[in-house]
């Protein structure tokens, strides 16, 4: 129990404090290299395309659920590719060239099947030691 208290604390705390000094030090460096203005623009232009790229692809994952609904089936892994859909379009939220390269990476289909695969079998092991309970 004691482990699993210190693992997330570990986590929200490089989440919550040390992934924003990184942030912060990143968008220093590049608006030395680049300029202000260019590093703004550079920033709002990620945002842009990832509010794009988010929205295509969840268009695409609404029309796939659909699909798998009218044939009777459960829509396993277009849920779960909705969920990292979701959480790529949080990071694009987030200020920043790093989480804006870790969402915008997320919202890649080809990105998105490994993460899915690795999140299956985690979660599987942690269900039953074997590999075939989720169908994601």
């Amino acid at each position: 129990m004691v482990s699993t208290i210190g693992r997330v604390l570990g986590v929200l705390v490089l989440i919550f404090l040390v992934m924003p000094l990184v942030e912060l030090a990143v968008i220093i460096k590049i608006g030395a290299a680049i300029g202000v203005l260019n590093t703004i623009g550079l920033l709002l232009l990620s945002s842009i395309v990832g509010a794009w790229l988010m929205k295509r692809e969840g268009l695409g994952v609404l029309r796939r659920m659909q699909l798998a609904v009218n044939e009777g089936r459960v829509p396993g892994k277009e849920l779960a590719d909705a969920a990292l859909i979701l959480l790529g379009g949080a990071l694009m939220v987030a200020p920043g060239f790093i989480t804006d390269i870790l969402g915008m990476l997320l919202l890649l289909p080809p990105v998105r099947a490994v993460v899915r695969a690795a999140l299956r079998r985690r979660i599987a092991l942690r269900v039953s030691g074997t590999s075939d309970i989720i169908d994601l």
